[in-house]
């Protein structure tokens, strides 16, 4: 399943959910705000930094901060 680590008040974070709820993908939503350990993960995946939306694929597949096409790219792959 698709993770998503996201924040509640980050607008590129609401626009993930909207392409994935939009496109009926299955995800699972992680606010780091409320996970430290969650925030710990993205920041090693992001050189220290707590950039959002981190989603990651089961393929092993990462994006960080998608465009809406990004996204729906990888989603179509």
């Amino acid at each position: 399943m698709i993770k998503v680590y996201a924040t509640a008040w980050c607008g590129d974070c609401r626009l993930a959910k909207h392409v994935l709820d939009a496109n009926e993908v299955p995800y699972e939503y992680i606010d780091i705000d409320d996970s430290p350990e969650a925030a710990e993960l993205v920041q090693r995946i992001n050189g220290g930094l707590r950039s959002v939306p981190t989603i990651l694929f089961p393929d092993g597949r990462v994006l960080v901060e998608p465009t809406r096409a990004e996204l729906e790219e990888a989603l179509a792959a």
